[in-house]
């Protein structure tokens, strides 16, 4: 019997907010920082399920997984669902480099009307539906923390956030939605 150490989920039953917006720790999933050239794009969209953005602030969403644009040959690849995410692209049988971060990585929901005030308490990133729209995503700073940013819909992000930046970027993202309430 091997012993191996069991990772606790980070943010765990942690809720935060006010009467304009929740704050939620996403469930756990699998994700991979990908890095691949031009001709291998293809091939890494078919086996993922999900076709790799080519534009900057891009995303794209299928299969349970989405596709984050973040640099011209870098995407951070999510699944909700927990799939073996390097498996799937090392099945493609192209060049790339996929290095999972699942357990580097948490996500915190931001939804409500007064989700988008409670990112700029800590995002000088303009945030309005016509510069950031559905699907827009970046990689920016929150306070004094590096995150991946995704909006969901128009009331809802997606807070990507290294596992020990979290409880900062939780406790952040708690005081700018009482801001954001009165």
């Amino acid at each position: 019997m091997v012993d191996l150490a069991t990772r606790k989920v980070p943010l765990t039953g942690r809720h935060g907010g006010s009467g304009t917006v929740r704050l939620t720790p996403a469930a756990a999933a699998s994700r991979i920082a990908l890095r691949a050239p031009d001709d291998s794009i293809a091939g890494l969209s078919k086996a993922l399920g999900v076709k790799l953005p080519r534009k900057p602030k891009t995303s794209a969403h299928g299969h349970g997984r989405y596709a984050l644009w973040l640099g011209p040959d870098e995407w951070l690849v999510i699944d909700d669902g927990g799939t073996e995410l390097v498996a799937l692209a090392a099945s493609a049988g192209v060049l790339h480099s996929a290095t999972d971060v699942s357990h580097r990585n948490t996500a915190i929901i931001v939804s409500g009307p007064g989700a988008q005030a409670t990112l700029a308490g800590g995002c000088s990133q303009d945030l309005s539906l016509v510069a950031f729209p559905v699907g827009a995503c970046s990689r920016t700073l929150f306070g004094k923390v590096e995150i991946v940013l995704l909006r969901l819909d128009e009331e809802t992000f997606r807070v990507e956030v290294w596992r020990s930046f979290s409880d900062y970027a939780f406790g952040l993202l708690a005081e700018a939605a009482e801001d954001a309430g009165l």
